[in-house]
């Protein structure tokens, strides 16, 4: 019976080990896709070289000479680079554990506002509250600055305005003479595009005007698909040149000195 048994034996032996060894390549696949970083947003003489929405593998080495600044993003969030030094892209920069989960927070996909808790009565004192520079969410529009946008899904697509605390509105005009006014309830800086009357197409041109500042350019970019991993998505949109997302993308970077 041993005898009988023995090749049997041998080949769920060989097929195990196959498998280990399988396992041990994916997790080390895994590990460098992690690892893996994307250019945000990249100044000086060296931005030929490492232009906005190029990646970078594992254990890269990023050499920079003087007046160069780039922003990488990875799993952590993002950092600058900035010359003259050689940087490897190898995990070892220690970052507060906050800027992965705001990186993760801003690329939340169909994400409403965050609300905050206003002052309770009888309080000594109020919580100051910072008013934002730009969307919390990456996927929102930017009404006072406007540019080029992906949208990962027309139907959920929001504009955001920097001042809430008033109502607000104004009026958005596409290219082929569609319009809608744009309303915003005091206290409220998101309104969802009014897609029934302006609809959200491909590569098309939108201005936005309101009664302060001058009007704005805005142009969407949509996205077959959207990917899950966040270095896949801002090298997406650098590819589709969404560079007003990539630039608030940068705005969560952190410094790192040269040779860092």
């Amino acid at each position: 019976m041993f005898l009988v048994d023995a090749p049997i034996m041998r080949e769920q032996a060989r097929k195990a080990v196959l498998a280990g060894a399988a396992a041990i390549v994916g997790l080390m696949l895994a590990g460098s896709a992690a690892a893996q970083s994307v250019v945000v947003r990249s100044t000086g003489p060296s931005a030929a070289t490492y232009p906005q929405g190029k990646k970078l593998p594992a254990n890269a080495s990023v050499a920079l000479r003087a007046g160069d600044h780039v922003t990488v993003l990875d799993k952590s969030g993002t950092r600058v680079l900035s010359g003259p030094g050689t940087f490897a892209l190898n995990g070892a920069v220690n970052r507060d554990a906050a800027g992965g989960t705001a990186l993760a927070a801003m690329m939340t996909r169909g994400g409403g506002a965050r609300t905050r808790t206003g002052a309770v009565r009888g309080a000594t004192a109020a919580p100051v509250v910072t008013a934002p520079t730009g969307p919390e969410n990456v996927w929102h529009i930017d009404v006072s600055k406007g540019g080029t946008y992906c949208v990962a899904d027309p139907a959920t697509l929001v504009l955001w305005r920097p001042a809430k605390t008033e109502e607000g509105t104004g009026k958005l005009l596409s290219q082929d003479g569609s319009t809608a006014d744009v309303i915003w309830r005091a206290g409220s800086a998101l309104k969802v595009w009014p897609s029934a009357t302006v609809p959200v197409v491909d590569g098309q041109s939108y201005s936005f005007s309101n009664a302060v500042g001058a009007p704005v350019k805005i142009r969407t970019m949509l996205l077959a698909s959207v990917p899950e991993d966040e270095i896949e998505v801002a090298a997406a949109m650098a590819e589709k040149g969404c560079t007003a997302q990539l630039d608030l993308l940068a705005g969560l970077a952190a410094s790192t000195p040269a040779g860092g």
